[in-house]
């Protein structure tokens, strides 16, 4: 695709990135196959084809709208184009390109901004989010039940889950570290003590930098990008001594996250203070699944029939990070019995605060995940991030858990292999 860059853009490198990934888009439209907002309303410019054509009239130098906005807005960032495309064009790097010119070029109204700072101030901190999950469920019968629902329950802290200060120290036995993150380490601390025990039963010690936060997701898909590097910077300092130590990776059980830290590379790669850390930090930075797949491949398992369940493969585990098909194997190996999903490939509207922002259309998409997943009527709903995981609970008929603990319950049944 061809683009005219408008002279105040020229010397912006990030312009150049932009032009770059546009050079390989063909025009082909394969994308709007499986983009989840054209499919629902139809309008090119809430496809992945339309919005390359409007950020491509960005750079040219067109006045830009709040219509431009709002379709950029809608974007759920999944990603499902990218596994679609057949010139690999980089569509979600363009977008927060896009959507960061567009607000330099037309600042947000100031509720809007405000909004998304507070969200970013609230639930990129734990205790701040802990503190306002209990608030806001103090205050539940006042509110209106559209927002009531979207509270989660809020788990009693344990010592399984409790960000508590552990010390460095040497160990013969073989360590990972894991990245509790902000909402998950709130809202669904079991998945973070199913993993310790599965490991444990490995021989493998699981261990949490207890100064590491938010993985810095939020803060860039909002726009914040010093913010999110800041955060990201920190987490850095909080590994760095563990890896140092002997630390073999870093497993981030939220695959959300996960597809953010494997992208610390690129985003500190012009901070010569960070830059060889973070490439280090994304080359050992892996999903559970992956490190759980090459564990249990090489030990012997018995069969034992566990029921039917359906998975949801977040938008960040299968374009994210490419991860198709990996969770899916562990679990039938270790006797699940899964349903097939019709439309696996598309979001279920969670996507970060996109339930947040746009309620309506991602409502829309929730309802359509849960009648395909509930169609075979499974005993439970698994996924691999918090986000998904939540915002599935709010309507589902069955339990939705993250799928490692069904791989805790399946470990226990069998004793340690």
């Amino acid at each position: 695709m061809q683009t005219q860059i408008a002279p105040q853009y020229r010397a912006d490198p990030l312009v150049g990135e932009a032009e770059s990934i546009l050079r390989d888009c063909v025009h082909c439209g394969f994308c709007n196959a499986t983009c989840p907002t054209y499919r629902i309303l139809g309008d090119e410019q809430d496809g992945p084809r339309g919005r390359i054509y409007l950020i491509k009239a960005l750079l040219a130098g067109e006045q830009t709208t709040e219509t431009t906005r709002l379709h950029l807005d809608r974007c759920l960032g999944c990603r499902a184009c990218e596994t679609t495309c057949p010139s690999g064009v980089r569509y979600g790097r363009l977008l927060e390109i896009g959507r960061h010119l567009q607000n330099q070029a037309l600042p947000r109204p100031p509720r809007a901004a405000l909004e998304r700072r507070l969200l970013r101030y609230v639930v990129t901190e734990p205790k701040r989010f802990r503190a306002a999950l209990g608030l806001g469920r103090v205050f539940k019968p006042l509110l209106k039940a559209s927002l009531a629902r979207t509270l989660p329950p809020l788990p009693a802290e344990s010592p399984d889950s409790a960000r508590s200060e552990v010390a460095v120290a040497s160990s013969a036995g073989r360590r990972v570290l894991h990245l509790d993150g902000c909402v998950q380490s709130v809202a669904t601390p079991a998945t973070r003590a199913a993993l310790a025990r599965i490991l444990q039963r490995l021989g493998v010690d699981l261990r949490s930098a207890p100064t590491a936060t938010c993985c810095g997701a939020l803060s860039l898909h909002l726009d914040a990008w010093d913010e999110a590097r800041a955060l990201m910077r920190g987490n850095i300092d909080a590994w760095w001594p563990y890896l140092e130590d002997g630390a073999q990776a870093i497993l981030v059980s939220a695959s959300g996250c996960g597809s953010v830290v494997k992208d610390y590379g690129h985003y500190l790669e012009d901070d010569p203070a960070y830059a060889a850390k973070a490439a280090r930090i994304a080359e050992i930075a892996c999903d559970p699944s992956q490190w759980l797949a090459r564990e249990l491949g090489a030990r012997s398992i018995p069969g034992i029939a566990r029921g039917r369940i359906a998975f949801h493969a977040p938008c960040s585990l299968q374009h994210g990070q490419r991860l198709a098909g990996v969770v899916e194997g562990i679990l039938t190996r270790l006797g699940y019995q899964l349903s097939e999903i019709g439309d696996a490939e598309l979001c279920c509207g969670s996507a970060g605060s996109y339930s947040l922002l746009q309620p309506q259309l991602a409502a829309q998409l929730r309802r359509n995940k849960l009648d395909r997943l509930e169609k075979d009527e499974p005993k439970r709903i698994a996924t691999a991030n918090v986000g998904c995981q939540l915002y599935l609970a709010q309507e589902a008929r069955v339990p939705v858990v993250h799928w490692l603990e069904l791989v805790d319950e399946a470990l226990v049944d069998v004793g340690t292999p």
